[in-house]
This record gives C-alpha cells, structure tokens and sequence, in this order.
C-alpha cells in the first residue's frame, strides 16, 4: 500500500535510481542462494523491499535518528541523510581503517548524503525543497532546536501538509525534563535497565554494567521506524485519511517500555526488583556456566521435563525429586546451590563438548558468542544475517544482515555508508532542480 500511494503521488524513486542503486556498490553474499534471488516486487517491478518509494529526509546525527532511518533504508525507503559539513560526529567513532569508520559502514548504508550548514540561512529553502518532496522527516535534535532554525513543524507542513515528522529526543517534547540533555546511556539508566543489568547485590562493588551497545538509542530508533511506517500506512491506505502526523519518541520511555513486570510488581507489592547478574529471576536453572576452556555456556532448562534431562545427563537424576528443586519456584528459591551443581559439571569439559551434550540431549543452549564466533555460525550465515559486503573506501567488510526478514520482498544492501556528502549534488540536482554552478555557489557560500 505505501509503494501504490507513494506512486500515485509520483514519489518513486528515479527510474536509474531504483535499477542502478550505485555501480559496484552491491553486497556480496556468503550465501547467494538466500539473499536477493530477484530484483522485483510480485507485481514485477523493480524494488529493494516493501518500503520502495518511500521518501525520507534524515535531519540526525549520533545513533537514534540515524539507526531508525537505517533499518527504513535497508527495507527500501530512499533516505536523505542531512549532514553538517564535518559530518555526522559517529563517522569518528569505533575502530577506522585509514580514518574511516567501519561502523559507520553499517550505520550509514542504504543512505545518500547531502552536506548542509543548518545555520546558514539558505539551509532552510534547501531543507524545505527536499520536505517537499518527501514522505517522513526524522530527527533527533534537542526539543526545539529546530524550530529555533525555522524549521518546526509548522514550516515542514507548509512544505508538505501531508508529512510524518518523527522525532526523537531523550526526554520527549514535553514535560520538566524535556530541555535536559542526554544519551542513550541516560535513558538506560533513567528507564530502569542499568539497574538491571548490573551484578546480584553482594557480589560486587564495581558500578552498574552497562548493556555493551548503545541500545536505547537502538530501541527509541525501532519505536520511531514503527510509528513511522504506523503513520504512512494510515495516511496512505486504501482512500486513506491523507493527514500527516507527529511522533514523539523519548529514549527515556523507550527503555522503559521494554522493562517486562518491574512497574507492576512495584505497584501492587512494592516490590523492587533487583538484578541478578546472568541469571533470569523468574526461572531456573537459566544462566552462564563455565567451561573448562575459560569460555562459557549459557544453559536454559527451565522447564521440569528439560530440568529432568539435564539432571540425567550431569549425573544427578534424582535430583527433581529432591523438594528444593521439584519444580520451577522452588528451584529460583535455590538457584546458588543449583547452579553450583551444574556448574561443577560444565567445569569438566570445553564448551563445544558441553554443547555437544545438550544437544544431543536437545536442552536449550549455547556458548556466549563473541564476533568471532557471530561472524562464523553456519545460521546466521545461511539466513544471510551475517553478510560479506563491499565497501569501497574498506574493501570487504561484514555487516549484520536485515531485520525483518520478508522473504517474498527482501531489503537489501544497496550501498554502504557514504562518504560525507558523496550525493549533495545528486540530491540538489534531482530534487531540486539546481545546476552545478548553482551548487557550487552554495558550496562557496558555506551553506553545502
């Protein structure tokens, strides 16, 4: 339904475009016979997932904004990645092979980038031309600070009455917070995951363990795709409602939302719920065990015909008989002398033999992967989930696969992350009709 509204309000992509995404910037699979078998929708025209033809400008920088609009590109929106003139500051971040970063390799794919200096004021005609002829603004800059630029939702409707403007921001556009600066990790701690992640009480003075990955921006980014495609799919379906919409996502809330029972346990009990390093609270044995390697193994039977099997095949098959470990409560209640059992088990062996144990005796489990050992498994890579992809600034580098998988119309990987704007010309020239002089005076000017 967006492809056929999109169409009908001529917002496909260019013709070259969507059949020539960029010449020899096409990934290159492990598995060619999973990934991108055919270049066509089922009605047989050309497409790169079930978003092609939308159009979306990206006004952000960092991880949020730009990881929403990563996960529309890979299903095949035509993202506009607006950037100041160094660029977007996460192009310095993480591991670089002659100054460029291999994480920006996946974070800026599937995106053209256009430079522009937003405090210029012939930045904001150049913001409004592209508005018009878009779908979807993201953005993630402090509540305000784009309107304080001229372009507030007010301006971007008059450019285009019908748009979805998504924006995120850590606190959210309203309320007492909502002028405080913050990152993902401020949204972790404030929505209750840091609390949770960290070591059981007692057993370390260390400070709360952070997640490892920026995952509230991550998980604000997915609630914004969402809202996004919510959005246009009530705009555009069927005779549609043709209103445009605003989202207001906050990485605070985000991270909230995500923190299973802990407010209602604490509503109704006042109950605060305490974490519990690798194990799960509520069931057990589900945990991380030692092997004799220095590697570990997380085993999850939690349920009693898998704790029955596991029990037998550690050499304890009486131990469901024992009432400290009859069924599931009981064995939370006891789950420091239960996982010392089966941790002096797990101790014996290296991990691929403990693996090979389970599952043969098919009990949930598996070795706690590093890259390494994501980069090597035969399932990831048969879904194409890891995937070997060109990069032309890199050479061959590996990126995660795309999520969702819609077999019947899959994303894909058209192109890796851009250099710092690799398509202002493109963009200015295609969408706004502006000749390479006229480029090149603006370039003069400072405002590309």
């Amino acid at each position: 339904m967006v492809r056929a509204a999109a169409a009908a309000r001529n917002l496909s992509l260019s013709p070259d475009r969507r059949t020539d995404p960029r010449p020899g910037a096409a990934y290159q699979s492990p598995c060619p016979d999973n990934v991108e078998k055919t270049g066509t929708s089922m009605s047989g025209s050309t497409s790169f997932g079930p978003l092609t033809g939308l159009r979306v400008l990206e006004i952000g920088h960092f991880v949020a904004a730009p990881f929403c609009t990563r996960i529309l590109g890979d299903l095949g929106a035509d993202v506009v990645k607006v950037e100041p003139p160094g660029g977007d500051p996460v192009r310095d971040w993480g591991a670089q092979i002659d100054g460029n970063s291999l994480w920006w390799s996946a974070h800026g794919r599937n995106k053209r980038s256009v430079t522009l200096n937003l405090k210029a004021p012939k930045a904001r005609d150049i913001v409004l031309g592209l508005v018009r002829d878009c779908d979807v603004v993201v953005e993630n800059f402090r509540p305000g600070q784009l309107e304080r630029m001229g372009l507030g939702d007010e301006a971007l409707r008059q450019a285009r009455p019908d748009l979805v403007i998504a924006h995120i921001s850590g606190y959210g556009q309203d309320g007492p917070y909502r002028d405080r600066a913050a990152f993902g990790v401020i949204g972790e701690a404030i929505g209750g995951l840091r609390h949770l992640t960290d070591h059981a009480p007692g057993t370390s003075d260390l400070p709360p363990v952070r997640v490892g990955v920026s995952i509230g921006d991550s998980l604000a980014g997915l609630y914004a795709a969402f809202g996004i495609v919510a959005s246009v799919w009530q705009r555009d379906r069927g005779a549609g409602d043709g209103r445009g919409r605003t989202l207001d996502v906050a990485l605070t809330e985000a991270v909230l939302s995500m923190m299973e029972g802990m407010l209602p346990e604490y509503g109704a009990l006042g109950k605060i719920r305490q974490p519990t390093g690798s194990r799960i609270p509520t069931a057990a044995p589900s945990s991380a065990y030692p092997c004799s390697d220095g590697k570990w193994i997380l085993i999850a039977a939690n349920s009693d015909p898998l704790f029955k099997r596991l029990s037998t095949l550690i050499g304890w098959p009486t131990l469901p008989d024992d009432p400290k470990f009859a069924d599931n409560r009981a064995r939370v209640d006891n789950v420091a002398e239960l996982d010392s059992i089966i941790a002096t088990w797990t101790r014996q062996l290296p991990v691929a033999e403990v693996g090979a144990r389970l599952g043969a005796a098919d009990i949930p489990s598996t070795q706690v992967y590093s890259a390494a050992e994501c980069a090597a498994d035969p399932q990831f890579r048969h879904r194409g989930m890891v995937r070997e992809v060109e990069d032309r600034l890199l050479g061959k580098v590996l990126h995660a696969g795309i999520v969702p998988n819609i077999p019947d119309d899959p994303g894909a990987i058209r192109w890796t992350g851009p250099s710092v704007g690799e398509h202002t010309e493109e963009v200015l020239g295609e969408r706004l009709g502006l000749g390479r002089d006229e480029i090149a005076a603006l370039r003069a000017e400072g405002v590309v």
